[in-house]
């Protein structure tokens, strides 16, 4: 890499480059015309300029014959040389984004195709933010001028992609706006007798895209099967200088091109739009234009609606009404809310608007699924309820207490005919209290589990007789149980027998 520094001479500055020559360094001075007091800032702006000129010179030599080439002027040829491998309406896309800014900015730059640098490219994406664009804005530019230096990488032009190594900024996203049911009669109320009217009721039925609108044609409708065919549009292209209406019929996505049955109001537009139509064709005659006579959307004189023109007058009509903001595109977000607002599905309505993948409609249209979410929200808001009420009665009836039951109490004696209902949960029953025979005066017990005697002598004393207290025995009082065997753990099993009361 060429470095240099600012030296100074005789009071003015000077620009000192390392140059390399057959392996050596040979220091170039190069006069700024700068006076030293007072210009230092702007003597390290101009250390710059020879620096990137002799970097540029010194990449020349080793880069290829077309490398040398001005990069405004490569991504004209890259235009053409991509035109038959792209669609037409993207082809119109990149030529109107290298006319309007990429042509004129790295041109008055004056780089080559082998000297463009990361740099630059991040300086020219910065200029179009600075005039409040948006990042999306950004990221197309930046898919074109990388699509363009990666072709003059895979020729072998320059040896990589300056593109690669800019930083890219994130995706703007975008909340699109809609009518509800009430503001879409406004609108219509707004549009009837105008022009867009056709145009504007069908993109808000359909939800279509403004191409396709344009696109429709007389043999795409079906009136006796009653159905309506999507699969042409209409762009608009740039031709000697002037934009004009452009059919073809290459959707944006195959899913693009579907069939939906055709609705009565919509029916009921067009069948009004074939009388309007025969009458101007007779009144103007051979004024009519009869180039379009198979598009439906077509203005008095029959010229095919121009896309910019549905665009401008949209937003023009809904200003000098005080109506919202909105474009024609939201159009298509409107019809996408009410149906979901409806409760049709999400998938439908992917199938309805052309949407390639499901995940596309659900990016887009998923927050707006209200019922959606409170169908979730009832159901996450159960959770915890049930499980802390079934935790108070497991502590409820772990306590001796009672679950509380809904039959009818008991009557006096006691007895309820209905049988009761049984506990949610099997508590362990405590053992019975020992019971004392009057007659012989013992205490009698269940037999216990068998138990190793222990070898510590009892601490306890022989016997502690206190008013109203249970009988205690000792060590003293265990005897060999009879029902054991030694083949229990390998000795005798033992049982602790009460002793005579006395």
């Amino acid at each position: 890499m060429l470095t240099g520094s600012l030296q100074i001479k005789n009071d003015k500055y000077y620009a000192m480059l390392n140059l390399y020559v057959n392996g050596k360094r040979k220091p170039k001075w190069i006069p700024l015309g700068l006076p030293v007091r007072g210009n230092k800032r702007a003597a390290e702006l101009e250390l710059c300029k020879p620096i990137t000129k002799y970097e540029n010179e010194n990449n020349a030599q080793k880069l290829p014959e077309g490398a040398n080439v001005l990069l405004a002027d490569y991504l004209h040829q890259w235009l053409e040389m991509a035109k038959p491998t792209i669609a037409l309406a993207t082809y119109q896309s990149y030529k109107n984004m290298v006319n309007a800014r990429l042509d004129r900015y790295f041109r008055d730059l004056g780089v080559t195709l082998g000297g463009v640098t990361p740099t630059q490219i991040q300086t020219f994406y910065q200029t179009i933010l600075d005039d409040g664009y948006t990042t999306n804005t950004v990221i197309h530019y930046h898919a074109v001028l990388r699509r363009a230096l990666q072709n003059a990488v895979k020729k072998d032009i320059i040896p990589r992609n300056p593109a690669d190594r800019v930083d890219k900024p994130k995706k703007n996203s975008y909340k699109a706006s809609f009518y509800s049911d009430g503001e879409m009669q406004e609108l219509f109320n707004v549009f009837d007798n105008d022009p867009l009217c056709l145009p504007v009721k069908i993109a808000a039925y359909y939800g279509l895209r403004r191409s396709e609108v344009l696109g429709l044609k007389w043999d795409a409708i079906n009136f006796a099967e009653k159905s309506i065919s999507i699969h042409h549009k209409v762009i608009e292209v740039q031709v000697d200088g002037k934009f004009v209406p452009y059919g073809e019929d290459v959707l944006k996505t195959k899913a693009s091109i579907r069939t939906l049955p055709l609705l009565p109001v919509i029916e009921k537009l067009l069948l009004e739009e074939k009388e309007k139509r025969e009458t101007f064709r007779r009144l103007f005659k051979k004024d009519y234009c009869k180039q379009y006579l198979d598009y439906i959307c077509v203005d008095q004189m029959g010229n095919l609606l121009r896309p910019n023109f549905v665009t401008e007058h949209f937003s023009y009509m809904v200003d000098k009404f005080n109506l919202k903001n909105i474009r024609f595109h939201d159009l298509r977000h409107t019809c996408a809310s009410l149906l979901l607002a409806n409760g049709v599905p999400m998938k439908q309505i992917q199938i309805w608007l052309g949407h390639s993948n499901f995940s596309t409609t659900a990016d887009i249209y998923a927050h707006l699924d209200v019922s959606a979410q409170t169908e979730t929200g009832d159901v996450a808001g159960t959770f915890y309820t049930r499980s802390e009420k079934k935790h108070s009665e497991t502590i409820t009836l772990s306590q001796g207490g009672e679950k509380k039951s809904n039959e009818p109490a008991a009557g006096k004696d006691g007895s309820n005919d209905e049988t009761p209902s049984k506990p949610c949960r099997r508590v362990k029953q405590a053992a019975p209290e020992p019971t004392v025979d009057q007659a012989e005066g013992t205490v009698q017990r269940k037999p216990c589990r068998a138990k190793k005697p222990s070898s510590k002598p009892s601490a306890v004393p022989q016997s502690i007789e206190k008013k109203g207290s249970r009988p205690r025995t000792t060590s003293r009082g265990v005897e060999t149980c009879p029902r054991k065997t030694s083949s229990q753990s390998g000795s005798a099993g033992r049982c602790r027998k009460p002793k005579e009361l006395q």
